[in-house]
């Protein structure tokens, strides 16, 4: 009965709250961990819950050292999961609704200086269809700040380059605009015209980056992908599709652009998500020092 439950639930978040297939999995597998915890409690069924059964898992949680913002997400998927039972009269109450958990520390982004990044995308070499794609691929993921999710499934009719856009597909369905400097424009046509043909097994397939096998380039090939050349650069620091998304919107703030901007090109829903950014800027620090100190 929980599973079939729990599938309910899922579905209604695909259908009603248009979750990422990331959360999605995310929120299964926490509450599939809680179920495994009610069994081992000897309760089978989820009207036999209340407040301290949750209190009791939480706990467990805290035990196994998980990190906060792993509990943070567990008591989210918790919370919306009883109350989907309530609105659908499974139960009269939701015994997840006083429980408060950990707030997640918020560590600073990790960035790449522009030196780094610009020693990075000088590795990929040559004209052979596999250093197109790659150059392109690290071209854009820089010039535009998307998420790796986002970069290998971009399709062909998402490009705009002659108006030097990108349509991206973000969290929650949600579509946005993103700009695409010429650098980063000139890269992936090239690609596309003498890489990708190459690669394409299949004239139907939709999306602009593929694997040697013709296939969508999948999330672990790239980060295999971007590893490489980041040892190949002398790069000492542990680097990730999101290192790029970060310096994207470090390196913009430190040229001047706005938070609000950077913001919507992000596709961040929230600005305080935005604004841990000026954490990581030295010049924005120095600049709120000298205008506002009294000494300065």
């Amino acid at each position: 009965m929980k599973e079939i439950l729990l599938d309910r639930f899922l579905h209604f978040l695909v259908v009603e709250k248009g979750l990422s297939p990331n959360t999605l999995e995310a929120y299964s597998r926490d509450l599939l961990q809680y179920f495994q915890f009610l069994e081992s409690q000897g309760v089978s069924e989820i009207a036999q819950t209340h407040s301290n059964t949750l209190y009791d898992y939480l706990g467990t949680l805290r035990t196994r050292k998980l990190s906060t913002r792993t509990q943070a997400r567990t008591l989210s998927a918790l919370k919306s999961f009883y109350r989907f039972l309530q609105e659908e009269d499974q139960r009269k109450d939701n015994p997840a609704l006083p429980l408060q958990g950990p707030k997640p520390k918020r560590s600073l982004p990790k960035t790449l200086s522009e030196a780094e990044v610009e020693s990075l995308l000088h590795q990929p070499k040559g004209d052979a269809p596999r250093g197109l794609r790659d150059i392109a691929m690290l071209e854009v993921l820089y010039a535009t700040g998307l998420r790796v999710s986002e970069l290998i499934s971009l399709t062909l009719d998402q490009l705009e380059l002659e108006a030097h856009l990108i349509r991206t597909m973000g969290k929650g369905s949600k579509e946005r605009l993103v700009p695409i400097g010429r650098t980063a424009s000139e890269r992936l046509m090239e690609y596309l015209q003498k890489g990708r043909p190459p690669l394409l097994k299949d004239t139907r397939l939709p999306w602009v980056f593929l694997n040697n096998r013709g296939n969508r380039l999948s999330r672990q090939g790239f980060w295999k992908i971007l590893r490489q050349y980041g040892q190949q650069a002398g790069i000492a620091k542990t680097i990730s599709p999101h290192t790029l998304r970060h310096s994207f919107a470090t390196h913009l703030l430190e040229g001047g652009a706005d938070l609000r901007s950077i913001q919507t090109m992000l596709g961040h829903a929230d600005i305080s998500t935005t604004q841990i950014y000026t954490l990581v800027t030295p010049e924005h620090l120095r600049e709120a020092y000298r205008r506002f100190h009294p000494r300065a």
